[in-house]
């Protein structure tokens, strides 16, 4: 499939994925992400594995679930979270592999580019 075969994402959708994208934005957030992709965990997990507190860590998970990004369900007294898009997943974890393989100059380019 060629460019002129494709049409351009609507308004909408690309409101959705901007904001999704700066949802992840953030570092803690980002971080929470990467974890809960590997499998589910509790608050009080994530914000050993991040080095947070856990209001930060609830109040980043709460925003991720509004999003949609991030769903809960309990266990007993205990609420789990877990990534609720497989493909937020992929993204995430193909980024930050990518990058954490990079090496010298180019490595740091894209904290440069800020937008």
């Amino acid at each position: 499939m060629t460019a002129a075969e494709t049409s351009d994402p609507s308004a909408e959708v690309l409101a959705e994925a901007a904001a999704a994208f700066g949802l992840l934005s953030s570092p803690p957030r980002l971080h929470i992400v990467w974890v809960l992709s590997q499998g589910e965990c509790d608050v009080t997990g994530l914000a050993e594995r991040v080095g947070s507190n856990l209001p930060a860590v609830s109040q980043h998970l709460a925003k991720l679930k509004l999003a949609g990004l991030v769903r809960s369900r309990r266990e007993g007294r205990r609420v789990v979270y877990l990534i609720d898009d497989p493909d937020i997943v992929t993204t995430v974890q193909n980024l930050i592999e990518r990058l954490a393989t990079r090496s010298g100059p180019a490595a740091g380019r894209l904290r440069g580019l800020g937008a």
